[in-house]
């Protein structure tokens, strides 16, 4: 019997295998230049980046090992009394992509979003990150022009977001 899915918190322990993560995806889909996430500084640390109580981040597990994740964070640049959140860093290694593990993580941060009191969250990707796409589309978000905040991907081409 294969051991369940498990969606939880980060922890320290993880740091390390979502690290890998990010680095294995984005060079991936070709995102390993100036201006995309693999290359902000708390991807090498990310338990000790969202321990704030207006941010989070979770990962998939099974049997111990790290899949991927997801998590969220007030959008850089914009006025605090917005209440604009950013999706960051959902990233899941092959073996889990169509499982509906994406989804359920999304749902997971869209609540945890609401209770840390955002109104809505933005998200930035690529145009050639189709599967990505399709999954924030079934999550409620809409494509926008432009992007929103400071976040610094500068690489990311495609943008959305939605009321929460």
């Amino acid at each position: 019997m294969t051991a369940p899915w498990i969606l939880r918190p980060i922890r320290l322990q993880d740091d390390q295998s979502i690290a890998q993560i990010i680095h294995s995806v984005m060079t991936e889909f070709g995102c390993e230049g100036a201006g995309f996430a693999i290359h902000d500084t708390e991807v090498d640390s990310m338990s000790r980046h969202y321990q704030a109580s207006d941010s989070a981040y979770y990962v998939v597990t099974q049997a111990g090992k790290v899949y991927g994740g997801a998590g969220f964070a007030r959008l850089q640049g914009t006025n605090t009394d917005e209440a604009v959140c950013e999706l960051r860093k959902m990233y899941y290694l092959t073996a889990t992509r169509g499982l509906g593990l994406g989804r359920a993580m999304i749902e997971l941060v869209l609540d945890e979003m609401r209770n840390a009191g955002y109104r809505r969250c933005y998200l930035e990707t690529t145009s050639w990150m189709d599967r990505a796409q399709n999954l924030y589309r079934h999550a409620g978000f809409s494509e926008q022009v432009d992007p929103e905040g400071q976040t610094g991907h500068h690489g990311c081409d495609t943008f959305f977001s939605r009321q929460l």
